[in-house]
């Protein structure tokens, strides 16, 4: 389920994201099951999603906050995204 599994595939795989967060990677395979079997419908726990962004860039990951959610992006005003750090507006 979604952003879950893209963000764990941008991560090199459920092992890495495990292995960056200290987690068991059945327990990072949960976030892409649906809540009605166990999961979090595709969701990242909010408390991880910062430690996870920070251990990606620090392994030359390009996860950004927009990865999480990809819908709520999409929908924003053209001129309401998020702009690239260093870009001008």
């Amino acid at each position: 389920m979604e952003p879950a599994a893209t963000i764990i595939e941008l991560c090199g795989g459920a092992s890495a994201v495990a292995e960056m967060l200290t987690r068991d990677s059945s327990r990072v395979h949960r976030w892409t099951y649906s809540k009605e079997k166990g999961g979090t419908g595709g969701r990242i726990p909010a408390e991880l999603q910062e430690k996870l962004l920070t251990e990606a860039r620090a392994r030359g990951i390009n996860l950004r906050p927009e990865h999480f959610f990809p819908t709520y992006v999409a929908t924003l005003p053209v001129d309401s995204a998020p702009k690239e750090e260093g870009k001008a507006a």
